[in-house]
């Protein structure tokens, strides 16, 4: 058995569901933001409301998405050893910041801002989840710059065998970033907005009492999902005129034709359905459109179908190089027999499954609980009632 696919495979499994965890959560962590920001600046108990909800959600998919991070770390020493040996002074410095950034601040100021719920002064309160979103909108950089160092590898010379860091800043400047970046960020609002008003719809469609409640998260989900899908659509034809300055032929190739076409029906099927979420907003009928309702819940799943198949489009054109012109896949795997390698996939891939469900079976259910009643203690909750 040849190790090199399911290695591949293993790596690819594990990147796709933390990277679905990780939208959500980037989409998320910044509507709760911008709700509590404007609770904080007008005082509305509806807008608190909304951010003790959706922070909940928000919460829950973080903490199950941290399992899939640590994971995808302890892959690149474990199995791709040459990446390491051959890259690691320059690929290793984006992943250790992300590590700091993610897994030390980012996690210290959302643990402040859970339990500093009710027991916080409101603008302490509130510059901690905004602390909390930059944090993560740093994450994302600091791994979207080690992803476009393999695209592309800018900022680094060859000696010795192996790549040496020479500017640390041509790694921002770096084309297979600068497009990049946006996409993935505003892949992330849509994944967002879409969720917002799947859930939304969901409580509209079951005669919902909290009209108020949720015709205020429907507007806010509609805004960012559309702002979204234009940055989605535009940046992603931005990215087509980058390929041509480091990776020419990559559109050519046979194996990313499926995903391309698939990524750009669904990026411009998203926009239709934002189209027609604002079409609701300013008709005013947010409450009585049953088939569009019906519609926004079946559409939460798109953006994260969307995002696997853009994954695909930039992983599979990379092929048969992991650092581009530089170091082969084939040549960057471990020493692993192929039979440990498969069994470990096997193990990762029904402890991932079982995390996804786990994942959207407790969302599922402090979705459709909805939100705690209006005299409930100002305090986050977060599996309570579950």
């Amino acid at each position: 058995m040849n190790a090199l696919p399911v290695a591949r495979l293993q790596f690819a499994t594990t990147t796709s569901l933390h990277f679905l965890f990780v939208l959500l959560t980037l989409g998320l962590v910044t509507l709760v933001a911008v709700m509590q920001t404007r609770w904080t600046l007008g005082g509305k108990p509806e807008l608190l409301r909304m951010t003790r909800f959706w922070g909940r959600l928000y919460v829950i998919n973080y903490a199950l998405g941290i399992v899939t991070g640590i994971v995808m770390e302890f892959q690149f020493g474990l199995t791709w050893t040459g990446l390491s040996a051959f890259a690691g002074d320059v690929f290793g410095a984006p992943l250790a910041i992300e590590t700091l950034v993610a897994f030390f601040l980012e996690s210290t100021f959302l643990g402040l801002w859970i339990f500093g719920f009710g027991r916080l002064h409101k603008w302490l309160h509130l510059a901690l989840i905004w602390l909390v979103t930059l944090t993560a909108y740093a994450s994302a950089l600091f791994i979207m710059l080690a992803n476009s160092f393999l695209q592309n590898p800018v900022g680094s010379r060859l000696e010795g065998g192996t790549l040496h860091l020479d500017d640390f800043g041509a790694l921002f400047s770096n084309p297979a970033l600068t497009a990049s970046l946006p996409h993935v960020l505003s892949a992330a609002l849509v994944t967002g907005g879409f969720f917002v008003v799947g859930v939304s719809a969901w409580h509209f469609l079951k005669r919902t009492s909290e009209v108020e409640f949720f015709r205020r998260s429907m507007r806010i989900g509609v805004v960012t999902a559309l702002v979204g899908s234009i940055f989605v659509v535009n940046q992603g034809f931005a990215q087509f005129g980058h390929l041509k300055l480091y990776q020419p032929d990559k559109l050519g190739e046979s194996a990313v034709g499926a995903p391309l076409g698939a990524m750009i029906g669904l990026g411009f099927l998203m926009f239709l359905c934002a189209i027609l979420g604002t079409l609701l907003l300013v008709k005013n009928w947010i409450t009585r459109a049953r088939f569009l309702h019906y519609l926004m819940v079946a559409a939460i799943p798109l953006p994260f179908i969307a995002a696997i198949m853009g994954w695909l489009v930039r992983e599979l054109g990379r092929q048969p190089w992991l650092v581009w012109g530089k170091l082969r896949t084939a040549d960057a795997i471990a020493g692993v027999p192929a039979g440990q390698l498969l069994f470990s996939f096997i193990a990762f891939s029904v402890l991932f499954a079982a995390l996804a469900v786990a994942d959207w079976v407790l969302m599922a259910r402090v979705a459709k609980r909805g939100p705690d009643p209006v005299d409930e203690p100002a305090g986050l909750p977060v599996l309570s009632g579950v």
